[in-house]
């Protein structure tokens, strides 16, 4: 009998990975594109197709030995579709996959989104592996969430639980926590950070643009105590422990699992620093026994989680 195969495909603002897993969820290949998102969206579907092509090819996998396939989408999915109702950070609305599906992907595929395919992949094989209750955040090019509930992945009425990048953390401006801790956003406020500050500071910048850089820069101007990147991922990590205190409040989680690019890039020092302040947001005694911790699988997180999920659905 030929061996089970699983597709994992997690499709961020900036990159494709691809994962093809084996039954006992050991990667076999992996693959990598640039999303480029500005082409439109059958280009980037076409850049999953060429590195789906490539892990087969790299694993030496038959179509017919692959049994299910995620694909994990930074937005909104409408349930039970291949539609994506709302992808901010792609410009996509109302989005069918469907008829981009080649005829040669003979295996069945769900669509979810991105970030709840992380913390699925972060309970069953990671951080909160063993834990009925779990929340993940992962700041990246947006913030996104998670939620585990009694055991089970949680979709909510609509199927938008999670999105905690959408909560608003200043009422009487209608901001949103992306706004303060998404690296695109983060970047963007930057350079009206630099405009504004001494100059020497400007001087330093000079040459410099903020909005093209990606986390490892973030986190190395940071580690070097630069003024306005240190005071820019601490506004960051504010914002994002009031959304986890605020989720401690609401939906009181065993286990936080904070992961995505930014948190790779800076690492403990920024969970730390969230957890610290969340404690702050939260009830009395409400973090008791609770534990706040970085996603284990890093990059592996999001095609692990969606690898899993399709085992989960279209298993045996």
């Amino acid at each position: 009998m030929a061996a089970h195969h699983w597709l994992g495909v997690d499709l961020g603002g900036t990159k494709i990975l691809v994962g093809l897993f084996d039954d006992q969820f050991q990667v076999v290949a992996r693959a990598k594109q640039p999303t480029n998102y500005e082409d439109g969206g059958p280009a980037v579907f076409a850049r999953i197709v060429t590195a789906v092509d490539e892990v087969l090819q790299s694993g030496k996998v038959e179509p017919a030995q692959v049994k299910g396939m995620t694909l994990a989408v930074p937005g909104q999915v409408v349930p039970r579709s291949t539609v994506v109702r709302y992808a901010p950070n792609l410009n996509w609305r109302d989005f069918d996959l469907a008829p981009l599906i080649p005829s040669q992907w003979t295996w069945p595929v769900v669509v979810e989104n991105d970030v709840r395919m992380g913390t699925y992949g972060e309970w069953r094989l990671g951080a909160a592996k063993g834990s009925q209750h779990v929340f993940g955040i992962f700041p990246g090019t947006g913030v996104g969430g998670g939620l585990i509930l009694d055991g089970q992945l949680y979709h909510g009425f609509n199927g938008h639980a999670g999105e905690i990048g959408h909560i608003i953390v200043g009422w009487n401006k209608g901001i949103e926590l992306e706004a303060l801790a998404g690296r695109r956003n983060l970047m963007n406020r930057a350079r009206e950070v630099i405009a504004d500050s001494p100059k020497a500071v400007r001087k330093a910048w000079k040459g410099l643009d903020p909005t093209t850089f990606k986390s490892s820069q973030i986190a190395e101007y940071a580690e070097k105590s630069e003024p306005v990147m240190s005071y820019l991922v601490d506004e960051a990590a504010r914002a994002l422990a009031a959304g986890v205190g605020t989720v401690i409040n609401l939906l009181s989680p065993e286990v936080i699992v904070v992961g995505g690019g930014m948190t790779q890039a800076i690492g403990g020092p920024l969970v730390e620093r969230i957890w610290e302040i969340a404690q702050r947001y939260a009830l009395p005694r409400a973090t008791e026994n609770v534990r706040c911790v970085m996603a284990a699988l890093g990059d592996d997180a999001g095609i692990t989680g969606a690898a899993a999920y399709a085992k989960e659905r279209f298993g045996a």
